[in-house]
């Protein structure tokens, strides 16, 4: 501890209980396990100093941005010596460079804050998710977060053109290149992207601009059912190609969750389901008004819609966006989820749906399935709420079995059962159920190589003994 506070200082150290209490329990407070302290650095060399010094000890670190990850991914784990390391005390924007389309932004800077730096220079840095205002640059690298803009720009992994990081014995890579291409060895960068800190330590990345979005065109359109919403996706890809760039899937049931619990958000009309399109452009003058109109009077004429809002207004298009935003927070009022983040190929969205429901309904009757998502990229949350009345705890061993069930059905339709959250702690059990045995060794090897001893980031996704935790269990469940 004395040498820990001779690297960072009085402020740098947090040993209270009481002080260490935010960091130790993940978003979704179903993982709570005590820290020995929490290390917070101001720079790159601090970093580096805590990890020499944590090496020469034994001790474990487990780093932690903005802590909204949905798998317990940035606390600790019970039963081992840890420190949380927070890089919340550096957050600086190093460069910005709109001829290069290019920023530099260390770890602890928010996503609202990139945002609004590129805003500044008349760029866009398009990840867009719920959390933006908490979410940190170091995790959304570490866990390749997604969000509402996937189908355009990709996920985090294609937005970082280089990084700096703090390996696990001390030393730093410097890999902070602006370079789009450059085609000699191995691209670093790709080690520690969605690797969730388990070996290496972001603490600055190089993130790809693009060009302000000057016009948009937003919907709110209620369709049947899921297989009507993928057939309007469809005609809206081909008549708006790369201006479609959003297309969220939200069921009825989880818009009437967000009418009952949250406070000002309700639909404009009701549907069996909704679909949220949004269009974009750099150019001012482009017609999407005209595009989206189009789009949407031919699918009212096809019967794949229903009824259809267009946003007349940025506070209207916010408002619309409000709707699909607060579901996660509509479910946490109603007494939590089981939460799975699945993916399947978009053709298998509408079977998958329905066998999901008629799993609940079969299995597990009285719960009720709560679904919305990416349907551009295939990816929906499948969140499972526990009876009238009652909370997610109350479901005991039931929490581990729907996972397993609802997971099993993705993956046998050639699916995944992480398509954006991570594995973290929440996920661990599964990695080891469904990934390829040749998968794994090749995860154990790169493990095992940064960080033989396995002091980075333990319990989450592959332990560097080469075992893969199983239950994922804590006092906290």
């Amino acid at each position: 501890m004395a040498a820990l506070r001779s690297v960072v200082g009085d402020a740098g150290l947090l040993t209270e209980a009481a002080d260490r209490a935010a960091f130790e329990s993940d978003w979704r407070r179903l993982r709570s396990n005590p820290a020995l302290c929490i290390v917070l650095p101001r720079s790159t060399a601090e970093v580096a100093a805590v990890m020499r010094l944590c090496a020469d000890a034994g001790i474990a670190v487990v780093p932690q941005g903005g802590n909204t990850g949905l798998v317990a991914g940035a606390v600790p784990v019970a039963d081992a010596p840890q420190i949380v390391l927070s890089l919340r005390r550096m957050a600086a924007i190093r460069t910005v460079d709109p001829d290069d389309d290019s920023l530099v932004v260390e770890a602890g800077a928010t996503l609202v804050a990139v945002q609004e730096a590129a805003a500044k220079v008349d760029r866009l840095f398009p990840l867009s998710l719920a959390s933006e205002g908490t979410a940190q640059i170091g995790g959304l690298v570490s866990t390749n977060a997604g969000g509402l803009q996937v189908l355009a720009y990709g996920s985090m992994r294609a937005l970082v053109l280089g990084l700096e990081v703090v390996l696990p014995n001390g030393r730093v890579w410097n890999g902070l290149s602006t370079l789009r291409k450059d085609n000699t060895g191995l691209d670093l960068k790709h080690l520690f992207v969605g690797t969730e800190g388990t070996l290496g330590i972001v603490t600055a990345a190089c993130l790809r601009l693009f060009p302000a979005i000057r016009r948009r065109a937003t919907a709110f359109v209620g369709v049947v059912d899921v297989a009507a919403a993928t057939a309007l996706f469809r005609a809206a890809q081909a008549r708006a190609a790369g201006a479609l760039t959003m297309c969220e899937f939200v069921a009825g049931d989880a818009m009437r969750l967000v009418a009952r619990r949250v406070a000002d958000a309700r639909p404009p009309f009701e549907a069996p389901a909704y679909v949220l399109l949004e269009l974009s452009s750099p150019d001012p003058d482009a017609p999407l008004d005209r595009t989206l109109e189009a789009l949407l009077e031919e699918a009212l004429e096809a019967e794949r819609a229903m009824d259809a809002v267009i946003a007349q207004s940025e506070r209207e298009r916010l408002q619309l966006l409000r709707l699909r935003e607060e579901i996660s927070e509509a479910e946490l009022a109603e007494g939590g989820a089981v939460k799975h983040d699945i993916a399947v190929p978009l053709s298998r969205i509408a079977e998958t749906v329905a066998a999901i429901e008629d799993l609940v309904a079969e299995r597990f009757p009285g719960c009720r399935p709560n679904i919305f998502g990416h349907l551009g990229d295939g990816n929906l949350h499948v969140n499972v709420l526990p009876p009238e009345g009652r909370t997610v705890s109350d479901l005991g061993d039931l929490y581990g079995t729907i996972t397993e069930a609802v997971e099993a059905l993705a993956v046998a339709r050639q699916g995944t059962f992480s398509a954006e959250h991570g594995v973290g702690q929440m996920r661990a059990a599964s990695l080891a159920r469904f990934k390829d045995p040749v998968d794994l060794d090749l995860m154990r090897t790169v493990k095992h190589a940064l960080d033989p001893a396995g002091r980075l980031n333990p319990g989450k996704i592959l332990r560097a003994e080469g075992t893969i935790p199983r239950d994922g269990a804590s006092s906290g469940r």
